[in-house]
């Protein structure tokens, strides 16, 4: 695989200038001496097409590049949700109509949910597991190849977890990648992301 971006949040000024918001969050920060991006969510943002709840909504904060091809994309983050469906974690992007995205939801009188949202044709589903270990920080990964996208899990950036293999109907090569972080129902939620990794994989890389 080969490097395609490295962003460790380490310098104060801000990040490269490769990046761009999608819904820019009022409120965000570097932390440069603990390397940390921290968002800060605006109230009722959220990234959701039609199904079930009769709504649609496409104003979550997603900061994002621009990629062509097959990719690998990562990230780490810590959450403190303090509402409920508060979520943090990666999204891959070819339009409002077609995209998918993945983050524990935060459920403040139950288990929360480790899942992915995954949107095609302007409809979107949402495949969700228990995860007993809510409030840890989690690495995220999503990897494309040609438009077929695997999602996996991990504590410790080295061992992975399948969490989801799927498909988006989609003609184009060039996708929009990142971090995303938004809250349905509140305010108070704070997400602090390690780095952003994004590579590009060749036909030969092994997914499972």
């Amino acid at each position: 695989m080969t490097a395609i971006l490295m962003e460790e949040f380490n310098h104060a000024s801000g990040f490269g200038t490769k990046l761009t918001w999608h819904s820019e969050p009022k409120a965000w920060s570097i932390n440069a001496e603990d390397s940390v991006l921290v968002i800060k969510t605006d109230n009722q943002t959220d990234f959701w097409q039609k199904t079930h709840y009769g709504f649609q909504a496409d104003n979550g904060h997603f900061l994002y590049l621009e990629v062509n091809g097959d990719f690998r994309l990562t990230t780490k983050v810590k959450s403190n949700p303090v509402n409920r469906y508060d979520q943090a974690g990666l999204m891959v992007r070819f339009s409002s109509e077609t995209w998918l995205k993945t983050s524990v939801e935060y459920i403040p009188d139950g288990q929360s949910k480790l899942g992915v949202v995954a949107t095609n044709q302007g409809y979107s589903d949402w495949s969700s597991q228990d995860i007993s270990e809510d409030g840890a920080p989690l690495f995220y990964r999503i990897t494309r190849k040609d438009n077929d996208f695997y999602v996996d899990y991990s504590l410790d950036g080295t061992s992975w977890s399948q969490i989801r293999m799927t498909h988006l109907v989609e003609e184009a090569s060039k996708m929009k990648v990142g971090l995303y972080a938004c809250s349905p129902q509140g305010i108070g939620y704070e997400a602090a992301f390690d780095f952003m990794k994004v590579e590009k994989i060749d036909k030969e890389t092994k997914v499972y």
